[in-house]
Formats: C-alpha cells, structure tokens, sequence
C-alpha cells in the first residue's frame, strides 16, 4: 500500500498521481478516444460506425458503410488533427478505416 501524504494537494493531482501509479494511462486513452470520436462525428458517422479501437498510437475504426469509409478516407490527416486536439494531446498517430 502506498504512503499517506501529509501535504495537501488537490484532487486532480492526486488523481493524475493515482492514474501514472496504477498505469491506467492507456485505458483512460482508450475510453477518450471512443468519446471524441463520438462527439465529433456526430449521429450520421455513428450510427455506420460498429468499433473504435485504440492500439499504440493507431486508432482503428470498423464501419458498417463502405461508402462512408471512402468518404472518411480522404480527410484522415484532419480526423486526426481534429481527434487530438479533442484529447488535448497528441495521442493518435495513425487512422486505420475498416
């Protein structure tokens, strides 16, 4: 078990401090992207999209429209662009359209 602080720090800290303890980083990466790609294509993307799966730092999106994955396809630079500056950080590297 970990060490009590006696200082006093703010719960965000101690949140982050818990996160980079417990290596649950990549996790809550995982749950931040499938959120963002959500909010930012909106119903008409969602309702075609069946997974988003972060792997490394290449996102991986199954959909069920071979029409929308070419249309998707030309815009994958600024799908990312859009997508980490969602995230605050740049976590994806790699669009993969399935």
């Amino acid at each position: 078990m970990a060490k009590r602080n006696n200082e006093h720090i703010s719960i965000s800290d101690a949140l982050k401090e818990f996160v980079e303890t417990n290596k649950l980083e990549k996790g809550l990466n995982k749950v931040n992207v499938a959120d963002a790609w959500a909010n930012l294509m909106g119903n008409g993307v969602n309702n075609y999209t069946r997974a988003v799966n972060l792997e490394n730092s290449t996102l991986y999106i199954q959909l069920s429209s071979s029409v929308l994955r070419e249309e998707l396809s030309y815009g994958k630079e600024k799908i990312i662009k859009m997508l980490n500056e969602e995230l605050g950080k740049e976590i994806i590297k790699k669009l993969i359209l399935r």
